[in-house]
């Protein structure tokens, strides 16, 4: 019994064996005046019912089905397209046509998502799709369920092929190596987006002593090695190294501000991300702090192998609140936890010059112990008010909002310099490329 309730459960009659049934119900009809018309009609119901009879035994009955499994990445990527295959098996002796439906989690609010597929007898078929998350958090993905029909296609037998399961998604991680191969190549000015930085002299550490090879600077060779040894011999010297480098990420209101589906936050936690991953790749020690009203997770500076992961499994968490920032309590914070001079990244941002007024003075006291770098953002939507010539007295007075917001922030940076905090205004598409020239200009410059 129960096994009847559940092939009756997973059973789905096709729109052609209503359509066929309907048809033979008005010919029925139409037979009551024209009776050379019933013998007919009640032939085709019969065949259609016995079709119908050896469709739900090819179906059920049959030894066969339909298996399979998703392919996709333990974790996906914010912002970037993520890669989903399904591979079906069909071990019915029969091709099988239909459709999947894939039971995407909530956060895509898609709701009609299937795919139509034709396997033939004893063998694979491999659909995928992309799927580009615009949050972070846990996306629970529902049952993957198949719709079989069989060549004669009046029914179909519902197949659950995969069960749930639940996906992290984390920042934009897929980025890493795309920076990291342009690390590498920063010798070079062929180089797209970071940007080559002439060095200032010498670092101050001293890396080795080596023989002379044409091309090496003449005022770094060594003349008591060059004595002992009768070859010239010339000084290596190598970036400071050990340095302590800690983003700040801001999780207040002001943070909440979306751009293309993604809120700074979002853009703020792959830039950190980014700087960190360069930074351990420059030898140098990288921690996270996230603050709203209250500091929230700390990640001590360091350079352990799974440093970059810990970051990681701390950023992906991380949501926006509507709390006002404090920055008194960072400043307490820093000015406890921290006793080696580091340099110190916020990503915030400041719409106005008087919401940098509340916060500048314990900005000022951080910077007199610590390298600190403001980073908040350019309003795009004012960037194009202020582009565009209006036409009319409302477009006149918009136009004049928006300029006095973009001189606003002009007035930011200038008043951050005038303390010694040094700031980067950007857009967050350009918010990866931007903090990671300036950690490489500080580091070229012999202050990082």
């Amino acid at each position: 019994m129960s096994s009847l309730k559940k092939y009756i459960g997973d059973l789905q009659v096709s729109n052609r064996w209503y359509l066929l049934l309907s048809v033979c119900v008005v010919l029925f009809f139409v037979s009551f005046f024209v009776s050379l018309l019933f013998r007919l009609v009640f032939t085709v119901t019969m065949l259609v019912l016995f079709f119908t009879l050896v469709d739900y035994i090819l179906l059920f009955l049959v030894k066969g089905g339909v298996t399979g499994h998703r392919i996709m990445a333990s974790r996906f990527s914010i912002g970037e397209d993520n890669k989903v295959a399904i591979s079906l098996v069909n071990s019915y002796p029969f091709r099988v046509t239909g459709y999947i439906i894939d039971e995407l989690p909530d956060q895509f609010q898609v709701r009609d998502f299937h795919i139509d597929i034709s396997i033939a007898l004893q063998s694979r078929s491999v659909a995928d799709y992309n799927l580009k998350p615009l949050s972070r958090g846990e996306y629970a993905f529902g049952s993957l369920l198949c719709y079989a029909s069989s060549p004669i296609g009046f029914l179909q037998r519902r197949i659950e092929v995969v069960e749930p399961v639940v996906v992290k998604v984390y920042p934009a991680f897929q980025q890493l190596k795309k920076y990291e191969l342009q690390l590498m190549a920063t010798s070079s000015n062929t180089v797209q987006g970071l940007k080559k930085v002439r060095r200032l002299g010498h670092s101050l550490e001293f890396e080795k002593i080596k023989d002379y090879v044409p091309g090496d600077d003449v005022r770094t060779i060594n003349w008591k090695a060059t004595a002992r040894s009768n070859n010239l011999m010339v000084n290596t010297f190598t970036d400071a190294r050990q340095q302590q480098i800690y983003c700040l990420i801001d999780k207040g209101r002001n943070m909440k501000m979306p751009f293309e589906g993604m809120t700074l936050l979002d853009y703020s936690i792959n830039a950190c991300l980014a700087l960190l991953n360069v930074a351990l790749l420059k030898q140098d020690k990288a921690g996270v702090i996230t603050f709203s009203n209250k500091v929230n997770d700390i990640v001590p500076a360091e350079r352990k192998n799974n440093q970059l992961y810990t970051i990681l499994e701390t950023l992906y968490k991380q949501q926006t609140d509507f709390k006002e920032s404090d920055y008194e309590s960072v400043w307490v914070t820093l000015h406890k936890r921290i006793t080696q001079r580091s340099l110190i990244v916020f990503f915030t941002n400041f719409e106005t010059y008087s919401s940098l007024e509340r916060q500048l003075p314990f900005l000022k006291k951080i910077a007199q112990s610590h390298l600190v770098c403001v980073v908040f953002f350019q309003n795009t939507l004012l960037e194009e008010i202020h582009e565009s010539t209006p036409d009319n007295i409302e477009g006149i007075y918009i136009k004049t909002i928006a300029d006095q917001f973009a001189f606003e922030k002009r007035q930011i940076v200038k008043e951050l310099r005038r303390h010694g905090v040094m700031s980067i205004l950007t857009t967050p598409q350009n918010l990866n490329v931007d903090v990671i020239n300036k950690y490489l200009e500080l580091k070229a410059r012999q202050m990082v």
